[in-house]
This record gives C-alpha cells, sequence and structure tokens, in this order.
C-alpha cells in the first residue's frame, strides 16, 4: 500500500536514488565519526541525534529542489512551445521539435516512425495552451515523499546507536548496516534495469562506499 502510494508520485529511479542519497549521507556521519574521533568522545544519543537532523535537513533541501526543478522544466517547456509557436514555417518548427526531442536516449526506433512521432507532437504542441506552469498538489505530495525518503534511511544507523552502549560498536554495527542497505538498493535496481542483481548490487555497495571514504578526508 505505502509502496503503490510512493510509486504513483515518484518513478522507481527517483525513489531508489533518494534512498541512496539518504544512506550516503547517514553512512558518511558513521564513517567519519568512527574514523576520526576518539572512542571516549562519542557519545551515542548525540550522535544519533545529530544523524536523524542532518537527514532531515538534506531531505528538506533535496525536496525544494525537486519542486524548483519541476516548476522550471515545466515553465521551459512552454517556453518551447511559444517559440514553436511563433516559427516562421512548419519547417522551422519541425527542426524545433525533433532538436528537442531526439530521442537519444531512447530505444532505437525506426526513422519513419520517429518522423510520425515528430509530427503529431508538432500538431499537438501547435495548439497547445501557454500559461506559465505552476506547481500542483501531486508535486508537494512528491516533495514530501522525498523528505520522509531520505530521513528514514537515516533509521538503520539510529538503531545501534540506541541500543548499544560502546559508541565504537555501535557505529561499526551501523556502518554493516548501512552497506548492507547500499547492496540491497543495488538490488532492487537491477530489479528495474533488467541487469544482473548480485552485480549491481555489489556495484551499488562499493560505489556508495567509495564516495564516502571519498568525502569523510574532505570534510564531507
Amino acid at each position: 500500500m505505502i509502496a503503490g502510494f510512493v510509486a504513483r508520485h515518484l518513478d522507481p529511479s527517483e525513489t531508489l536514488l533518494e534512498v541512496l542519497f539518504g544512506l550516503i549521507m547517514a553512512l558518511t556521519i558513521t564513517v567519519g565519526t568512527r574514523l576520526l574521533s576518539e572512542r571516549a568522545d562519542i557519545v551515542p544519543l548525540e550522535l544519533a541525534l545529530a544523524l536523524l537532523g542532518c537527514n532531515v535537513a538534506w531531505g528538506v533541501i533535496d525536496g525544494a529542489f525537486y519542486l524548483l526543478g519541476t516548476l522550471f522544466n515545466r515553465n521551459r517547456r512552454v517556453q518551447f512551445v511559444k517559440r514553436l509557436q511563433g516559427a516562421q514555417n512548419e519547417t522551422e518548427a519541425l527542426a524545433a521539435v525533433k532538436d528537442e526531442f531526439d530521442l537519444e536516449g531512447e530505444p532505437p526506433i525506426r526513422a519513419e516512425d520517429k518522423a510520425n512521432l515528430h509530427a503529431s507532437l508538432l500538431r499537438l504542441f501547435q495548439h497547445a495552451r501557454t500559461e506559465r506552469a505552476q506547481l500542483r498538489a501531486h508535486d508537494w505530495i512528491a516533495a514530501f515523499l522525498i523528505v520522509v525518503l531520505v530521513s528514514v534511511t537515516a533509521i538503520p544507523g539510529l538503531i545501534p546507536l540506541l541500543l548499544i552502549q560502546d559508541g565504537f560498536v555501535a557505529l561499526r554495527v551501523a556502518n554493516v548496516v548501512q552497506i548492507g542497505l547500499l547492496f540491497f538498493v543495488g538490488y532492487w535496481w537491477a530489479h528495474y534495469s533488467g541487469s544482473n542483481r548480485w552485480l549491481v548490487g555489489m556495484a551499488i555497495a562499493l560505489l556508495g562506499t567509495s564516495l564516502v571514504l571519498l568525502a569523510v578526508p574532505l570534510g564531507g
């Protein structure tokens, strides 16, 4: 039920990337603390609050960026339609459609099918309305879900910090759990991309861990 609700408002790629982002943020904190702090300096409860606060803050920032990006892309498309409708002739307008929708990243299609699609899009946009785009309820829900996704990815790292008194041991457990979740994100990623699930899982876990080990000495 919850997964279906999320899927109605966010693409699988968006959901997986937000979860991946949240996990890397949390892992950066726990790995950085584990590597750069003395054992006696680690207070698990304080670290747990800092971890949660960091992920919530970045979730809000990421959600705000999502809204800005959505509004930018919609109004950019409105400006494209205005230019299209103001083209001097159909040849110029069709060239603009081909440039905007080059289909380069899509599965290969026949040249005649691509030409038919571009012609259909031209007819569609020639009669489109060009009012400035506004954010919709769906967009606000999606942004809220982004905040939630990035925030809840802190929970796996919080649990060891709240249950294990020895801070160093708690951090070690948190790191192992979070790296395991990176693998799971990659495994699920392969479910959508049609790749080998175990290989992609290991690749994402390795990539995420490498990024964290790069970020920590740089002050991330």
